[in-house]
């Protein structure tokens, strides 16, 4: 395990080639711990971001595009307007992302344009992160374990996954943040799988999208979705347009800290 030292806006931790049964593979995971953490006096609310190479430091983003979110919490904290999270960046798979953030086979072009195939993993892929990694985290951090206290975030694919994430195991995650969701795969499947719930399941969840990309009225067909399952606008859904936002780190950066505030609002705890 590598220790970044402590400093205003937390510290990271990171350990490398965390190890699945479920998927076979190895993956890094990143935890960000609020400052002054000890974990002898209070224990912490916890949330759950995929492509977590992306979400605390711009040596690993994406093109170097970080979402600073140890930065952004940090500063949230001595506002008082946020109760201090752990936050967990879980690594993608590479050339595995599509296959484990799809919950469904299916066709999308590479970045380089090329037709490519997804084996459609994200019920596997939800089964690690609520059967494997959250299990590792609980027993070495002090969190709060349970589902009211635990979350599950990400943006496109990584959205996508989140929401399955948190639709198939309810009582692990209790809410779940889509960021730009990719719900546009395999022609809605998302808005298909939703409908077809048996049982509306306890679980919060935040959506947004950015006018500025492609497709982005999918999302109101989510929330639709959503609202026609038994989610109610105010209550257990928050759905945002921005105007002008584009389908980038930078863009779901800045709705960041809006997220952590509709998380875990001070004195919610």
């Amino acid at each position: 395990m590598a220790t970044r030292p402590s400093s205003p806006d937390g510290t990271l931790r990171l350990h490398r080639r965390f190890p699945s049964r479920v998927l076979g593979n190895l993956r890094d995971v990143v935890v960000w711990l609020p400052p002054g953490v000890d974990g002898r006096r209070c224990r912490h609310p916890a949330v759950y971001f995929q492509d977590g190479q992306n979400i605390f430091d711009p040596l690993t983003a994406f093109l170097g595009n970080a979402w600073h979110a140890g930065r952004t919490a940090a500063e949230l904290i001595r506002a008082g307007e946020i109760v201090p999270p752990i936050m967990v960046g879980i690594y993608n798979a590479g050339f595995g992302r599509m296959d484990e953030y799809a919950p469904t086979r299916g066709a999308f072009s590479g970045w380089d344009g090329e037709a490519c195939r997804s084996r459609g993993l994200a019920r596997r892929y939800a089964r690690f992160v609520a059967a494997e990694v959250k299990p590792f985290i609980d027993a070495r951090y002090p969190t709060l374990p349970g589902p009211e206290h635990t979350a599950v975030v990400g943006s496109s694919m990584g959205g996508l996954a989140a929401l399955y994430v948190a639709l198939w195991h309810p009582s692990v995650f209790g809410a779940a943040g889509l960021l730009s969701p990719s719900v546009w795969w395999d022609d809605g499947a998302a808005m298909r799988f939703v409908a077809a719930l048996k049982k509306k399941p306890a679980v919060r969840l935040w959506l947004d999208t950015g006018t500025a990309e492609p497709g982005w009225e999918k999302a109101r067909l989510m929330r639709d979705a959503l609202v026609a399952r038994g989610w109610c606008e105010g209550v257990d859904l928050r759905y945002l347009e921005h105007e002008g936002a584009e389908h980038k780190e930078a863009a779901w950066a800045a709705r960041t800290g809006p997220l952590l505030r509709w998380l875990w609002p001070a004195r919610a705890l």
